[in-house]
């Protein structure tokens, strides 16, 4: 990324250059691209590639204002913070499933970003996750805005990362490439059995909570409680995705799902 480039993207998240590549700054950094940059599968339902390289991620959610999946969110976040002077590793995870069960290998993409002397684990791309980074070698407790976190080993060498006690996502320690992971996004985005074909998701970080769109559902949530609208047409579904997450579209994305019907 060059300078202006960098720039381009502190812009779109609404925070200034960091004075020092320290903790403090990683985690505002973190904490506003949540929530400037929606995570969102769209690109599965509009028939737009899904490029996992550096200059197209960072095209999509700088020029185009659009959000994305892990890959892209964290593949993205990861340049920035490379390009302002962070040493970054991209780590492959594997989510848990409803069952429990961890996912296929490359399902998640997360980041381990050094800074002020620790390894922070950094994930942009998770949905829900902390909003803050969170260490990767304290194996205790840590307490975040969005839940109360862990990160203890499996027993197998890798890392498992908790929420409220309940299993997130198996982190392998060893470092990746982005290439690494674009059979793994391919899969996700053509796969009947992907999750990212079967639904539509687009969701952000607020001051005090999330705000989300599934399909017609429209769910907030924060210091007031949740409150869930149906949105009753195709007009007010693009005005959401217009005033809630800074989306322009031309037309309601379909779930793959119903498409196929």
């Amino acid at each position: 990324m060059d300078e202006a480039a960098v720039e381009a993207y502190l812009a779109r998240i609404g925070v200034g250059r960091p004075v020092r590549t320290d903790a403090v700054a990683l985690a505002e950094l973190h904490r506003r691209h949540q929530m400037a940059v929606p995570f969102e599968n769209l690109s599965v339902h509009l028939g737009e590639p899904v490029r996992l390289e550096a200059g197209a991620l960072v095209e999509k959610i700088v020029a185009r204002r659009r959000g994305g999946f892990c890959y892209e969110l964290n593949g993205a976040f990861a340049a920035l913070l490379t390009a302002l002077g962070y040493p970054v590793t991209l780590l492959a995870g594997r989510v848990h499933g409803k069952d429990g069960r961890p996912g296929p290998p490359f399902d998640h993409l997360a980041l381990s970003v050094e800074a002020s002397g620790r390894r922070w684990l950094a994930d942009v791309g998770f949905g829900r996750f902390a909003t803050h980074p969170l260490l990767l070698d304290e194996r205790g407790e840590q307490a975040d805005p969005g839940g109360v976190f862990a990160v203890t080993e499996d027993g197998r060498g890798d890392l498992l990362v908790t929420r409220d006690g309940a299993p997130g996502y198996l982190l392998e320690p060893r470092g990746r490439e982005l290439a690494d992971f674009r059979v793994a996004a391919w899969w996700q985005c053509t796969s009947p059995e992907s999750a990212f074909t079967r639904s539509l998701v687009c969701s952000l970080l607020t001051g005090d909570g999330h705000v989300t769109l599934s399909g017609r559902r429209l769910v907030v949530t924060g210091a007031a409680g949740r409150r869930e609208t149906a949105l009753p047409d195709a007009a007010a579904v693009l005005t959401a995705y217009r005033d809630h997450f800074g989306i322009a579209l031309d037309h309601v994305p379909r779930a793959r799902a119903d498409t196929a019907r």
